[in-house]
């Protein structure tokens, strides 16, 4: 048994840039305008994540809608967003959730109003910061969407998640 308060790094090193300087010749310019969601491959709907870490905050429902803290999961790098045990988050957490077809049109919605799969899904286009706009990983934090700057307190420090409510105007 591990202790909630344990440092993990990173499973492996990793470049997030690399999955927009290394896309996949087989993968269409700007596949998102004219696929559904259900129909993309593996690789096109891991492209959509933009890394913003913000799904792996913590949130209640209260009165039927989502509620999102400013508290996080004690597995996400909150300087990268990038969780640091993403092979092994479904063994490790019991309540982190798949990013899925069922997950993103779930109500109330969970995820936060920048998702690009939530976006996509109802029937939005993905924002001008987003790294398949821009070519660069980099584009969500210069614009701010991602949680890196953002005062966080991790999930093991907090007793009353609802003494942790955020209303970001991106959540």
């Amino acid at each position: 048994m591990t202790s909630q308060n344990q440092t993990y790094k990173l499973e492996e090193e990793y470049d997030p840039q690399s999955r927009f300087d290394n896309i996949p010749p087989e993968i269409e310019p700007e596949f998102w305008k004219h696929k559904k969601l259900e129909d993309m491959s593996k690789a096109e709907w891991e492209l959509l994540c933009d890394g913003c870490g913000k799904c792996c905050l913590n949130k209640l429902e209260i009165k039927g809608k989502i509620k999102f803290t400013n508290t996080y999961c004690r597995f996400l790098d909150c300087q990268s967003c990038l969780c640091k045990i993403y092979p092994h988050r479904f063994e490790k957490v019991p309540d982190c959730r798949d990013i899925d077809l069922a997950a993103i049109r779930e109500k109330p919605r969970w995820l936060p109003k920048t998702c690009a799969y939530w976006l996509l899904d109802n029937g939005y286009d993905l924002p001008s910061w987003h790294p398949l706009i821009t070519k660069k990983a980099a584009s969500v934090k210069e614009a701010g969407m991602d949680l890196s700057n953002r005062p966080l307190v991790c999930e093991t420090e907090v007793k009353d998640y609802e003494d942790y409510l955020v209303d970001w105007e991106d959540l």
